[in-house]
């Protein structure tokens, strides 16, 4: 009489849970994609409002703005303006909400950093454009100092996201180490090595990079400069590897090789080959970025700090002035 054996459940277990797991992940990332969408649209819809309906008074000169009708509802401490300044407090706090995850363990453990940050960013853009409103176009003083500050702040942070950026990370958002990436380098080239219609001569434009003596060379400016080039070069480097293999209908459609073709075989090497240009530009710059991504974070804290000292002082002597009388 055959002996049955039993086979063990474990695998097909641990498949319908990373299945559960997965399905889970799905849906919270669907209604973070959702809860960002509306809060653009909202944000865009309140621009859009305060832009084409006080547009006759914003285009006024500052003398003749008290004898617009507008002028009890859009000044700074008017109806609408007032509320703009509350709105634009209310941003502040969620956007201090970013660097303060990481010392607060609560907050760590809600959500992944990358959606931390994509939320950070969005609030870093929309609200100078709220507290713009909330002027009046309106930048000297106290409130002007405040505001510039604020500029100052904004444009900082786009710097260090680009920054951050030319760090690569897994998906848990710690860095990849430099051997890390030269194994990803190492397999990227060799699938390009197998690609029929790309000669070497046509990726040596994509795939060039400062030697490591010319980076380390590199003032600040020069080191930001050349890693802006090479990233605003690539689209069009791109489109001269497609044009090389398209034919002359093609090359219409994807206009002159800048769109996506309908050539899959092509379109997988040309994902290969931007892959592979970021991967050697961050394996170029990584030391330097690495370095300058700290610095950013040391001359990037003292402005918000001065920022909010002076939100603080602003705030004070506006209720002081008796705004709510």
């Amino acid at each position: 009489m055959p002996t049955l054996i039993a086979v063990p459940e474990t695998t097909s277990a641990g498949e319908a849970t990373r299945t559960r797991e997965g399905a889970r992940t799905a849906k919270v990332d669907a209604f973070r994609r959702l809860l960002l969408g509306i809060t653009v649209s909202a944000i865009v819809a309140l621009l859009l409002f305060l832009a084409v309906y006080g547009f006759s008074y914003y285009s006024l000169r500052l003398e003749d703005r008290q004898l617009s009708p507008l002028h009890e509802q859009l000044r700074s401490s008017g109806t609408i303006g007032l509320k703009l300044g509350f709105l634009s407090m209310g941003m502040f706090a969620l956007l201090f909400l970013y660097p303060l995850r990481k010392r607060i363990k609560y907050l760590a453990n809600i959500g992944s950093t990358r959606h931390w940050l994509n939320f950070h960013i969005l609030l870093g853009i929309t609200t100078p454009l709220v507290v713009t409103f909330h002027t009046t176009f309106r930048t000297h003083g106290l409130a002007g100092l405040a505001y510039w500050t604020m500029i100052a702040v904004a444009l900082s942070g786009f710097v260090g996201k680009y920054v951050y950026a030319k760090i690569p990370r897994r998906l848990n958002s710690v860095a990849l180490s430099m051997a890390e990436l030269e194994a990803q380098a190492a397999s990227l080239a060799a699938t390009l090595g197998d690609a029929p219609f790309l000669r070497a001569e046509d990726l040596a434009p994509l795939l060039a990079v400062p030697s490591p003596q010319a980076v380390r060379r590199m003032s600040l400016a020069a080191l930001l400069w050349n890693m802006l080039r090479i990233d605003m070069a690539r689209p069009w480097l791109v489109s001269r590897l497609r044009r090389r293999t398209l034919a002359g209908s093609q090359r219409i459609v994807t206009l002159g090789g800048l769109l996506a073709s309908h050539d899959g075989g092509l379109e997988s090497v040309v994902s290969i080959v931007r892959r592979q240009s970021r991967l050697r530009v961050a394996i170029a710059f990584l030391d330097r970025t690495e370095r300058v991504f700290h610095l950013w974070h040391v001359v990037h804290r003292p402005f918000s700090i001065t920022f909010v000292v002076l939100i603080a002082v602003h705030i004070g002597v506006a209720l002081a002035m008796g705004i709510w009388s």
